[in-house]
């Protein structure tokens, strides 16, 4: 069974785990409405996505 010869420093764990952080939410401005929404999603405030409306806005809200 494999085992460490040394132990790890908290220096090397930590520089290896420096890219597991989870990234904050990405925002874009709405073309049709200018709110904000997720990229790729469609947008809640006026229900279109790809510049045409795909959900009437009494759904999307």
């Amino acid at each position: 069974m494999a085992v460490p010869k040394h132990k790890v420093t908290t220096s090397k764990r930590n520089m290896r785990r420096s890219h597991d952080a989870l990234k904050g939410n990405t925002y874009e401005e709405c073309p049709s409405c200018g709110e904000l929404k997720r990229p790729h999603h469609v947008c809640e405030a006026c229900g279109q996505y790809n510049n045409r409306e795909v959900v009437t806005a009494e759904d999307a809200a």
